[in-house]
């Protein structure tokens, strides 16, 4: 993707990475998808890590759905006092013959922690910072509790969590590079993971997917997206699946033409601004609705689709879809698409991850189509959306590119989100910079951790130099 921007307001787009052609799929009826090149005859695909696609991934579904709900597992929570923890802990009120809370990890919301602690009674509780480790053991000596947890605190700490023996299933909810090396050392001991946390795949998934093989664990999604598609292919059998098909809310912008948005980009900044960090549909945490306004949450989601399932980057679409009911479809070889759907709340997902592949009794609102009435999709616009294709050129590459991608658009959207003077459209003007400049050092053979973690840093380093530069010219080429 090459983005030439001669003003805030003039963007075009051609492409700058060498990938190869896609052919176009001939559609007999939903014409309104992109048009990938392999359509499902195997190039570019690989090993998934979510266990689907292969003879032993069915066997062991079939093994474990024909054991009965009545199964009890043991979970570690990364991010409990977050929005996936607390909704992890709704499930497990909800099923308390189900579900036994091993270890909790969290920031420094020390009062809520005492409050999970005394509830769950875990044998670890992790904060971030050494003095909130403290103020959680004060407030539960003052409450009186017989049951001590293992008080740890920082990195080491949300490894303890993540390790500790009893757990069967981690679920990775917290938030940034922080959650690669907890995920890391789970899996080397054999436990499953529900993966909320998107670095584990989209910057480390060239180490992370060996790893998933070597000791045979579940890759289990818990975002509504990854988990709609998990649970479409339950039963699919081996090669038969054709195409992956995202389904995306459209963000912020998704009413407006290209050029109404790059107008509104030029003369009134500051409403662009705003109505950036608001989402159309429901209220999310301000880091992705921006995500979702330039739809860069596609396409880091399109990057993880590729590592879960072992779909080529051409047979991975996305779709505009307002309405968010249709979570996400695939299409099998015989062209039938199965989509799985629902009210948009992420406790359904965040079960199954931790449930698969059982379906529990749950105590939620059912889905009523006729309310809904109707339900409308349309193909996203590359050009309005220059994230998308730098997400896709970003896979395709592969690598440690997929760091650099995701590192600098977190660092960028930071930057937009602090009011710095930066634009809507510099923000993949500096995320293309980061992966034009990070060729020189791009590795695809033996990426490590470290390599992984070193080109994160690297990149939000590379936005932060670069932001001004960005915020002073109206003309950069890239």
């Amino acid at each position: 993707m090459k983005l030439i921007l001669a003003s805030a307001g003039c963007l075009a787009a051609t492409n700058a990475f060498t990938t190869t052609s896609t052919s176009t799929r001939q559609s007999s009826s939903l014409n309104v998808f992109s048009t990938p090149g392999s359509a499902g005859t195997g190039e570019g695909w690989i090993d998934p890590s979510s266990p689907v696609n292969s003879a032993e991934s069915l066997k062991k579904t079939l093994d474990e759905s024909l054991k009965g709900s009545t199964f009890q597992k043991r979970i570690s929570i990364l991010g409990s006092t977050g929005s996936i923890g607390t909704q992890t802990l709704d499930i497990v009120d909800a099923c308390p013959d189900n579900f036994v809370v091993d270890a909790l990890s969290a920031g420094n919301n020390a009062a809520l922690m005492a409050e999970q602690v005394m509830k769950y009674r875990p044998r670890v509780a992790s904060l971030a910072t050494p003095e909130a480790a403290a103020e959680l053991k004060s407030i539960l000596e003052g409450q009186g509790c017989d049951d001590m947890p293992e008080i740890v605190h920082g990195a080491d700490g949300i490894v303890e969590a993540a390790t500790v023996s009893t757990a069967d299933t981690v679920v990775t909810g917290i938030v940034g590079a922080a959650g690669l090396l907890p995920t890391i050392e789970a899996i080397k001991l054999g436990k499953d993971i529900s993966l909320a946390n998107k670095e584990t795949l989209i910057s480390g998934g060239p180490v992370i997917n060996p790893l998933v093989e070597k000791y045979g664990v579940n890759m289990l999604p818990a975002d509504s997206e990854h988990s709609a598609i998990f649970q479409c292919l339950q039963g699919v059998p081996p090669g038969r699946l054709r195409r992956v098909i995202l389904t995306a809310s459209g963000g912020a912008f998704r009413d407006l033409t290209k050029d109404e948005l790059f107008e509104m980009c030029e003369t009134d900044p500051r409403a662009v601004q705003k109505k950036a960090t608001t989402h159309p549909n429901w209220d999310m945490g301000a880091k992705i609705t921006l995500d979702s306004a330039t739809m860069m949450n596609k396409g880091l989601e399109v990057i993880e689709a590729h590592y879960l399932f072992g779909a080529a980057y051409d047979d991975i679409d996305i779709v505009i879809h307002p309405q968010s009911i249709v979570h996400s479809m695939v299409e099998t070889q015989d062209t039938s698409c199965i989509a799985q759907l629902g009210w948009a709340d992420m406790r359904l997902p965040i079960v199954y991850s931790v449930s698969w592949p059982h379906r529990l009794s749950m105590p939620y609102r059912p889905l009523d189509l006729a309310e809904i009435g109707s339900l409308t999709f349309k193909a996203p616009d590359r050009e309005k959306y220059p994230c998308i294709q730098l997400a896709y050129d970003a896979g395709k590459k592969g690598g440690t590119m997929t760091a650099v991608l995701n590192a600098a658009n977190e660092a960028a959207n930071e930057m937009f989100r602090e009011d710095v003077g930066l634009g809507f459209l510099d923000i993949p003007k500096l995320i293309e910079g980061a992966m034009e400049a990070h060729k020189d050092d791009f590795k695809d053979k033996d990426v490590s951790l470290d390599d992984i973690l070193q080109c994160d840093a690297w990149a939000r380093q590379y936005v932060a130099e670069n932001t001004k530069n960005v915020v002073k010219n109206d003309v950069l080429v890239v």
